[in-house]
């Protein structure tokens, strides 16, 4: 059987699987994403997208949330977004 590639839209809701988590690390002042067999240090952007990733939000809230925080266009915003959902899922570090 061959698995298929989640593709992430303005729709998906992103979510960590229950094998990965945030971390701070206090000594390193900075957060990880642990899973089994990675660690990942997302930078500030990164960050403020994984900590919205709830199975809740949509992408188009999460850019929405994120556009106004930044005060963006959401037409740049989203589609920033969707590409780093889809790279993260594809780590296998995210669920769609």
């Amino acid at each position: 059987m061959i698995a298929t590639r989640a593709i992430a839209s303005p729709t998906s809701q992103p979510r960590l699987p229950r094998h990965v988590r945030l971390h701070r690390d206090r000594v390193r002042g900075a957060w990880a994403l642990l899973s089994p067999e990675k660690i990942l240090w997302p930078d500030e952007p990164s960050l403020a997208i994984l900590t919205r990733c709830d199975g809740k939000r949509s992408v188009a809230d999460i850019a929405a949330e994120i556009a106004t925080e930044f005060d963006a266009p959401i037409t740049d915003v989203e589609p920033d977004i969707i590409a780093f959902v889809q790279d993260w899922s594809d780590r296998m570090v995210l669920r769609l």
